[in-house]
């Protein structure tokens, strides 16, 4: 985030911002590299969304809410791409049906990139040219669209996993390399809590109205105090090894330990293990992980973090470990206490998306580790507004307001998050069975003796 408290002027602002923009673009298009255009076809299930489909529209949605009503002369790339590529945004029109998706052969690969192209040379003029006084809704908008391609980026990373694992051969996204793989097993930090006494904090952000590029959504704002009573978060995240302690003692058959929806979805589901957990004999501890670079044995992955749980499966290891999961305030604050080196552009041991590894990686150190990067965060909160919370004006409203009904906050981005997308006041949301994210947990107790 800018730290800039000036208006940025077109003379000096937007050149970084085109190099941001231009930088963010390219980062989507080398992690699609290694795909054939059949992979980018694939949808998998019901969350997911074809690559070729996040591709085109990530580029819908600069087109629609940056050149269109701000660039002068811009002819759209196709007028079917107005409908054909809108998400979820009502007030500007009808859309296909999310699971008709993968039926999108045509538009051809090729024409989606020469659309993807078409957009970012239009956005290029339009920034170099005199903005006058739209200047700072334009530069909003576009920084807006940049955090918005990079959810894109993370959920293709997402997505195509999901797509990779349902292929009766499970092909690796890529073989790891040496660097990339996730790092080996060593001694497992012991697991330990950091201590806070409670009282009157403050959570969420408020950005520089005056400076277009100090950027939050709306709903991390607006800054509001709130009160914690005294809690102790954990030094790290829940290991693999921990989680399989839980399998063995029969977790998912012991009803006193799940919420009634979790229970109920979990037997309906058919859930014995985390996603992309499979029995193997081969291995000593009798599991194998599939990741993106394929299929590893668990007894390589112990100390990393245990990834892809629903909320409801987080839920019932943190009572079976006579812990809760932190209310996402109490996450924050956490977070907080570690000052700008806990961000992840201050703190380069974070694992995300620039790393490579593509997996989550044990964690080192003694002091909150893991804050950023390796797995989200389940918390125990609900998704709501803030108190005065405002959505933005227009189509743009629905981008995040909408969705506060039946969702759960996550923190802390996971380990294909860009880096320069995260802080400690991003609020991530998905439904409690949500399993295909690097979702995981940190546990947390109330102040007091630990058990």
């Amino acid at each position: 985030m800018s730290t800039q408290t000036a208006p940025v002027s077109s003379s000096r602002g937007t050149a970084s911002l085109l190099s941001r923009f231009q930088n963010v673009r390219a980062a989507t298009l080398a992690f699609t590299a290694p795909l054939s255009p059949e992979d980018m076809m694939v949808q998998s299930c019901a969350e997911a969304s074809p690559v070729k489909w996040h591709l085109a529209h990530s580029s819908w949605f600069f087109e629609t809410f940056v050149l269109t009503p701000f660039s002068a002369g811009y002819t759209a790339f196709h007028p079917d791409f107005v409908w054909l590529f809108n998400s979820y945004y009502t007030s500007l029109g009808d859309m296909p049906a999310k699971n008709l998706r993968s039926s999108f052969s045509r538009p051809p690969l090729d024409a989606i990139l020469a659309y993807r192209n078409h957009v970012d040379t239009a956005l290029v003029t339009l920034l170099q040219s005199d903005l006058q006084e739209q200047e700072e809704d334009i530069l909003r908008r576009v920084v807006l669209g940049m955090e918005h391609e990079q959810q894109h980026l993370e959920l293709i990373a997402t997505d195509f996993k999901h797509a990779l694992f349902t292929n009766p051969l499970q092909p690796a996204y890529r073989v790891a390399t040496s660097s990339q793989a996730a790092a080996p097993s060593r001694d497992e930090l012991s697991l330990g809590y950091t201590a806070f006494e409670g009282g009157l904090t403050q959570i969420g952000i408020s950005p520089d109205a005056s400076d277009p590029e100090a950027f939050a959504f709306d709903n991390e704002t607006p800054r509001h105090t709130v009160f914690l009573h005294p809690f102790r978060i954990a030094n790290r995240l829940v290991t693999a090894r921990e989680y399989l302690a839980f399998l063995d003692d029969n977790g998912y058959s012991r009803s006193e330990l799940w919420l009634s929806e979790g229970w109920s979805t979990m037997r309906a589901s058919g859930w014995q293990a985390p996603l992309y957990w499979r029995r193997d004999p081969n291995a000593a501890s009798g599991w194998s992980i599939f990741t993106l670079h394929g299929w590893r044995s668990l007894d390589e992955l112990f100390e990393t973090p245990v990834c892809h749980l629903s909320f409801f499966e987080a839920d019932a290891y943190a009572r079976w470990a006579g812990c809760r999961l932190p209310t996402e305030f109490e996450w924050e604050h956490a977070a907080a206490s570690l000052g700008a080196r806990a961000e992840p552009l201050n703190n380069p041991s974070a694992n995300m998306l620039e790393s490579g590894v593509l997996h989550p990686a044990p964690a080192a150190g003694n002091l909150l580790q893991q804050m950023f990067g390796d797995v989200w965060e389940w918390t125990s909160s609900g998704y709501t507004g803030y108190p005065g919370y405002r959505p933005l004006p227009g189509a743009l409203g629905e981008y995040n307001g909408k969705f506060m009904s039946s969702q759960v906050i996550l923190r802390g981005g996971s380990c294909v998050t860009p880096a320069t997308h995260i802080r400690s006041t991003y609020r991530n949301f998905f439904p409690g069975a949500t399993r295909w994210q690097f979702s995981g947990l940190r546990l947390a107790q109330d102040g007091g003796h630990i058990n």
